[in-house]
């Protein structure tokens, strides 16, 4: 199958003779890849299209993993994978009304797939249900130091924290309601619900993330070239290959977006690029440390449901904290917003506690599934 990013520039490349590390994996557990699905050009813009929501065709399907969102919530196929470098699979799970899992940053390798961001670029798992989640990260070997429990979590008696975070302004009445009734429902089982806010250092997140992906941007497609192994294409193939570079072979091929990144319009300096690394390698185990306190923290996955219109993806912005923290998160579908569109909400945990943040989404996604109002209109 051709991997060409979706990008004019890869438009006639030919397949290439290996498989990305998270598809041999998959094969090697007997799996069956039926296809590629449509991602925005590397992963890396909001520009949107054809694919649309299977829920209201007017409406994108998010980004940039459009595709594999879509597919799972229209029944194409059971699971799918995309990758999130700000938003790209929890947005989608949650226009779609699935469950979308960003694992701890480094958990799959991201052998033989399109670099945007270093500190960012996560594989990412879609699923009608957390069981299948289970099985997918027991395929990629997702383990925590501490083992999780064989029976069911109990939502009865379990410290949950609900986190707004500084991006709360930006939701709408859709994300409001859900984040409400959420409380209620879990509060109704018993759950012990409290408010958490962040300290204020977590308010320069958002900043800092859009920093790294201007600065691991500005290198990833500068040029990019596509390498095989000598002796198996034939010489004009070969060179075809090996001068497939992005900006520099043919940027006007390349998203605006991307030229931005590489020209460093927004005249990113060093030191504010060091400021980022260093103010986010300070947080993450902040967050850990609050993170252990709680069963599980529930926080926004969008600012509310799917917007009409195919040209741009959605926005971004509850997701990426918790993309360049590094951490665990599970959008968890069981919400309506306005136009009877699906709505999620995100758990999410400290790094490395994958299968606990499963374990306790599984249990809470039940509550949601049972009790929530939404219902898909799906076969």
């Amino acid at each position: 199958m051709p991997t060409r990013y979706n990008s004019r520039i890869h438009a006639t490349d030919p397949p290439s003779l290996a498989d990305a590390a998270p598809v041999i994996i998959l094969r090697a557990a007997g799996a069956l890849i039926f296809g590629k699905t449509t991602t925005t050009e590397f992963a890396a813009t909001s520009e949107g299209g054809p694919c649309c929501n299977p829920h209201d065709l007017t409406r994108t399907p998010g980004g940039s993993s459009s595709g594999s969102g879509a597919a799972v919530a229209d029944f194409q196929v059971p699971i799918a994978l995309g990758t999130q470098t700000g938003g790209s699979t929890i947005r989608p799970g949650s226009f779609n009304g699935i469950y979308a899992f960003k694992p701890t940053w480094g958990a799959i390798s991201r052998e033989g797939l399109a670099q945007y961001s270093v500190t960012c670029d996560t594989v990412g798992l879609y699923a009608r249900s957390v069981e299948d989640l289970q099985m997918l990260s027991d395929v990629f070997r997702l383990a925590d130091d501490e083992p999780v429990a064989k029976e069911p979590f109990d939502v009865s008696g379990a410290k949950i924290a609900f986190c707004r975070t500084h991006v709360w302004p930006k939701a709408g009445q859709g994300t409001e309601a859900a984040f409400e009734k959420a409380r209620k429902l879990l509060e109704g089982r018993g759950a012990v619900v409290q408010d958490i806010d962040l300290p204020e250092d977590f308010a320069s997140v958002s900043d800092w993330h859009a920093a790294v992906l201007a600065g691991e941007g500005r290198t990833s497609f500068l040029g990019r070239e596509l390498i095989i192994p000598f002796g198996r294409a034939s010489p004009a193939t070969l060179h075809l290959l090996m001068h497939a570079t992005e900006y520099l072979h043919d940027k006007d091929k390349l998203a605006t977006f991307l030229h931005g990144h590489v020209e460093n319009q927004g005249q990113l300096s060093r030191k504010a690029q060091l400021e980022a690394y260093d103010g986010c390698a300070r947080l993450r185990p902040m967050w850990d440390d609050i993170a252990s306190h709680f069963d599980a923290v529930i926080t926004p996955s969008v600012p509310d449901v799917a917007p009409v219109g195919l040209e741009n993806t959605g926005d971004a912005s509850f997701c990426s904290t918790w993309t360049i923290l590094q951490v665990p998160a599970l959008n968890i579908p069981g919400f309506k917003g306005g136009n009877d569109m699906p709505i999620g909400i995100t758990l999410v945990g400290a790094r490395y506690r994958d299968q606990h943040v499963l374990h306790v989404g599984e249990a809470i996604g039940k509550v949601f599934e049972t009790e929530g109002d939404f219902q898909s209109k799906l076969p």
